[in-house]
C-alpha cells in the first residue's frame, strides 16, 4: 500500500512534522496507517449543517475501525436561507468554490490519503464532489440529511410555504397572525430543506454519479441510521485507499453524468443541477455543459411526484425506497447507462439487481409517466442564445406571451411586486444577476416565491440572467446566457417588448425586428459599474458563463468520454 501520508510521516527529515503530529494525539502506532479527512460545515450557520458534527464523529469510529487515522477539519458554509433576498446572496454560489478550494488546499497541504466529505446547505454538496473530482483521491460523500416537514392546518409545511406565506398576506390571503404560526412551525428540525429543492438534488446526484452509498440521500438528517451510515462510510474510504479504487475520476464519466441527468429531470430536481453538473465535469476534464444536460432532460420522462411541482418530500421518497427506487424505473425504461461504476465496485445495474419496483404513488414507472419528458427544460432562442433554465413540473400552462416589464436589479422587482405594481400577463424581466454582473448570480426565491404566494405564478412570467432557488415554481425562466453583463440580448430588452416563452418546443424569443433591435444595441449604454474588492472581484474576474457551470478555474486535465 503507497501512502501519501509518508511525505509526512517517513524519514529523518520528516521529525518536526511527527512532532506536530504528536502534538495532536497521534501515536506511535498510527505512523504508516491511512491519514483520512473528515471534512464538514459543522458549525451554526445554518440548519442544513447542525447534523454533520455528529455524523461527522461517527466517520471517524468507521476509519478507525479500518486501521485508519481519522482526523477532521471543517470548511465553510453559506446559507441560502438567510442569505436569501439581500447582497448577502451573492456570496451563496460564491461560496461552492470556496468549499472546493479550501478542501484542495487542507487536503494536499497535509498529505492526506483520503477524505469522507459531508455537505448540507445547498452550494456545499457540489462542492464538496468537485473537491473529489478535482482530488481524485479515495473519498466518500455524505449528505446530511433533510429536515423533516412541518404541520400547519392540516398539511406538511416547509420553508417555501413560509416564503410563499408572505405573498399571501400582502394578497389578503394569510392573515400576519396565521404566518406568524406558520413561520415557527415550517422548520421543525435540523438538516436541509424537505423537498426536491437544491440540497435533496444533488443529494440524489451524488448517489446517481457513485460518490455516495446508495440508500443515503433521502435519509432524514434527524435519523439515528445516519450514524451508521457515516461510519460505513469511514470504512468504505479506508477499504479503497487499501484497494486503490474505485476513486472519483472512474465513477464521474460521461455516462454517469447523463445517468445523474436524467435522475434530475425524472424527479423535478433543481434547475441548479444545470449549473452543477457542467461544474463537476469541469473538474475531471470532460465537457459536459448545459447543452448537454439539456439532451438529457429532453429525453427523460417525469416519474416522481415531488415538490415543489408535486405533492410529497423526501421522507416521503426515502420510506418507497429513496434514489434507488427512480434508478430503478428509469433503468427498466431504458433510460440510463447501465454499466456505470458505482462505489461498491459494482455497476448500477448490479446495484439495483434487488430493489424494489416503483410504488406507483410517489414514484411511476416509466409507461404510467407523469409528463413525457423531464420536469426542467432547456429553452433556446434570440433572447437566450446559449440557454435557460424553467422547472416545468407542476406548471398547468407550458406557453406565454406578454410584455416586458424590465427591473434591473433583484431589489427593484422586489419591490414592485411587493406593492402589486404589475399587471396580470406581464413578463418580470430582471438583469444584472449573471455569474459576473452580480456578481455572484443570486437566486431569486424572494421575488418569485412572493408572485406564486399571491397567486400570479402563471398568471405571469419571470426572467433572469440570475438564479433560482431549488423551491422556484411557476413560470420562471433563469440562468439566461449570454447574461446582461456579456452583453447578452436580455440587456436591450426595453419595457413593452413581447417575450415569447414556449417550454413544449424549448424557446424562449423576444419579438422585436431586427432594425429596432440593431439601433439599441448600437446605442446601448451599460450600467455604471459597481466597485467591487475581496471576494467579489476576483470572482467576477474569473467566473465563466452558467452554461459552462459559473467556474473559476481551467478545469481538469482532459479526459476521455
Amino acid at each position: 500500500m503507497s501512502l501519501k501520508s509518508s511525505q509526512i510521516t517517513e524519514g529523518m527529515d520528516r521529525t518536526p512534522h511527527r512532532a506536530f503530529l504528536r502534538a495532536m494525539g497521534v501515536a506511535e502506532a498510527d505512523f504508516g496507517k491511512p491519514f483520512v479527512g473528515i471534512v464538514s460545515q459543522h458549525g451554526e450557520t445554518t440548519p442544513c449543517s447542525l447534523s454533520l458534527g455528529p455524523q461527522a464523529d461517527a466517520a471517524r469510529l468507521g476509519v478507525a475501525s479500518e486501521q485508519g487515522v481519522p482526523i477532521s477539519f471543517t470548511t465553510v458554509s453559506v446559507s441560502d436561507g438567510l442569505s436569501m433576498n439581500h447582497k448577502g446572496m451573492r456570496m451563496s454560489l460564491v461560496s461552492r468554490e470556496l468549499v472546493a478550494d479550501s478542501i484542495e488546499a487542507v487536503m494536499v497541504a497535509h498529505a492526506y490519503d483520503g477524505f469522507v466529505g459531508f455537505a448540507g446547505c445547498d452550494k456545499t454538496l457540489p462542492g464538496v464532489m468537485m473537491a473529489m473530482a478535482r482530488l481524485n483521491c479515495p473519498s466518500v460523500f455524505v449528505y446530511g440529511g433533510a429536515m423533516l416537514p412541518g404541520h400547519f392546518k392540516g398539511k406538511d409545511v416547509t420553508i417555501l410555504t413560509a416564503y410563499e406565506g408572505v405573498g399571501a398576506v400582502l394578497a389578503g390571503q394569510m392573515t400576519q397572525a396565521e404566518l406568524k404560526d406558520l413561520e415557527r412551525s415550517c422548520a421543525p428540525t435540523v438538516g436541509s430543506c424537505p423537498g426536491q429543492f437544491t440540497a435533496n438534488t444533488m443529494a440524489m446526484v451524488a448517489e446517481t454519479l457513485g460518490l455516495a452509498i446508495p440508500g443515503s440521500a433521502m435519509m432524514p438528517a434527524v435519523y439515528s441510521e445516519r450514524l451508521a451510515l457515516a461510519r460505513e462510510a469511514g470504512r468504505r474510504v479506508t477499504q479503497i485507499i487499501r484497494e486503490g479504487g474505485p476513486l472519483p475520476r472512474d465513477l464521474i464519466t460521461r455516462k454517469s453524468l447523463e445517468n445523474a441527468a436524467a435522475a434530475v429531470a425524472a424527479t423535478g430536481g433543481s434547475t441548479n443541477a444545470g449549473l452543477h453538473l457542467p461544474a463537476i465535469a469541469h473538474e475531471v476534464g470532460i465537457s459536459f455543459t448545459l447543452e448537454d444536460v439539456a439532451k438529457v432532460f429532453a429525453r427523460t420522462p417525469l416519474i416522481a411526484d415531488l415538490q415543489p411541482g408535486g405533492k410529497y418530500l423526501a421522507l416521503d421518497l426515502h420510506r418507497v425506497g429513496g434514489t434507488s427506487a427512480v434508478l430503478k424505473a428509469l433503468l427498466n425504461g431504458g433510460y440510463l447507462h447501465a454499466d456505470a461504476l458505482t462505489l461498491s465496485g459494482k455497476t448500477l445495474a448490479d446495484e439495483l439487481a434487488n430493489v424494489a419496483l416503483p410504488d406507483g404513488q410517489v414514484v411511476y414507472s416509466t409507461d404510467k409517466a407523469l409528463m413525457p419528458t423531464g420536469g426542467v427544460v432547456v429553452l433556446k432562442g434570440n433572447l437566450a442564445p446559449e440557454g435557460a433554465l424553467i422547472k416545468v413540473a407542476g406548471l398547468k400552462q407550458l406557453v406565454f406571451k406578454g410584455p416586458a416589464r424590465v427591473f434591473e436589479s433583484e431589489e427593484d422587482a422586489f419591490t414592485a411586486v411587493a406593492a402589486r405594481n404589475y399587471q396580470v400577463g406581464d413578463v418580470l424581466v430582471i438583469r444584472n444577476e449573471g455569474p459576473r454582473g452580480g456578481p455572484g448570480m443570486r437566486e431569486m426565491l424572494g421575488v418569485t416565491a412572493l408572485v406564486y404566494g399571491q397567486g400570479m405564478g402563471e398568471k405571469v412570467a419571470l426572467l433572469t440572467d440570475g438564479r433560482f432557488s431549488g423551491a422556484t415554481r411557476g413560470l420562471m425562466v433563469g440562468y439566461i446566457g449570454p447574461e446582461a453583463a456579456a452583453l447578452g440580448p436580455i440587456a436591450y430588452i426595453q419595457n413593452g417588448d413581447t417575450i415569447q416563452i414556449d417550454a413544449q418546443a424549448a424557446t424562449l424569443d423576444v419579438l422585436v425586428d431586427s432594425a429596432t433591435w440593431d439601433t439599441r444595441v448600437r446605442n446601448y449604454q451599460p450600467p455604471v459599474a459597481e466597485h467591487l474588492n475581496g471576494i467579489l472581484e476576483k470572482y467576477a474576474r474569473l467566473v465563466s458563463p452558467a452554461r459552462l457551470g459559473a467556474v473559476t478555474h481551467s478545469g481538469g486535465r482532459k479526459q476521455q468520454d
